[in-house]
């Protein structure tokens, strides 16, 4: 699933891209990606509205349009493309055709994705956002925020840290090498993490994700970004994805196990269970 580096690149080139086009008509192949409003409501809301900036939050990308905002999660492995010409294609489900002709097009092999039309003043009101946590490199993210978010749980700290209701935007990936980074093993209890690990773990939060945003993410499996970007942050990974391949501090083979059904990768010597 694309985390939050991964959609932030996903912005950063459909702002170079879509920002100032207006939306002439909108092309429904599938609609099980619109949610909440029938597939012809939604082709008339947005049509002749002007894309005024993209912006992002979490992992849901945010296409400004005035007093509206369509608002869209990826999932697993939902992408955007852009076009001059283009031939819809089987995993084609949504495109945006716009008065200078170009397309944009959402095409999503699992079809997990979804797409909304919020009220822009809204929009946090909304039950999918309502909830969300802090983002990382954001100033709430902080140790006090953490200790106060796990009073009275006892998940581990790998479930803990991917509740998108505690930091929104990171994900499976990006947990294991920050986890891995503070010397923590991924099934310690939450409730016997300390004051100074919470600090470590934003700390090492906000660096691997200033640097996954500045490589253009992770590609792993599907993820990339419009026709052209592809993640370099997987050259930087330390734990993610090596099973059997050496810790790079203590040459000992990293190890996979499933927690709360998700491939955890860590070092048992670098990140000992308490």
């Amino acid at each position: 699933m694309p985390e939050m580096p991964e959609v932030e690149t996903v912005r950063r080139i459909l702002n170079g891209k879509v920002v100032g086009k207006t939306i002439n008509k909108v092309i429904i192949k599938d609609s099980i990606i619109i949610k909440e409003i029938d597939p012809v409501s939604f082709a008339n809301q947005l049509h002749g509205r002007t894309i005024e900036a993209m912006e992002r939050y979490g992992k849901y990308l945010f296409f400004k349009m005035g007093d509206i905002t369509l608002v869209s999660h990826l999932r697993m492995e939902g992408k955007f493309f852009t076009y001059d010409e283009h031939e819809f294609e089987k995993h084609d489900h949504i495109g945006f055709e716009f008065t200078d002709g170009s397309l944009l097009v959402y095409n999503d092999t699992r079809k997990f994705g979804t797409m909304h039309i919020m009220k822009t003043e809204d929009m946090f009101s909304h039950p999918a956002l309502s909830k969300l946590g802090v983002e990382p490199l954001n100033d709430n993210l902080t140790a006090k925020y953490l200790q106060t978010k796990a009073k009275g749980k006892t998940k581990t700290i790998k479930e803990f840290l991917l509740d998108q209701k505690v930091i929104c935007g990171l994900g499976n990936i990006y947990v294991d090498e920050v986890l891995f980074m503070s010397k923590i093993h991924p099934k310690t209890s939450v409730a016997n993490i300390k004051p100074r690990e919470f600090k470590a773990i934003v700390e090492n939060t906000n660096l691997v994700i200033a640097k996954a945003i500045d490589e253009g993410g992770t590609t792993v499996k599907s993820f990339m970004a419009s026709n052209e970007a592809h993640g370099l942050f997987q050259h930087s990974l330390n734990v993610y994805g090596k099973k059997g391949e050496p810790c790079p501090v203590c040459g000992k083979p990293i190890e996979k196990i499933k927690i709360g059904g998700r491939g955890t990768h860590f070092c048992s010597k670098c990140q000992r269970l308490k």
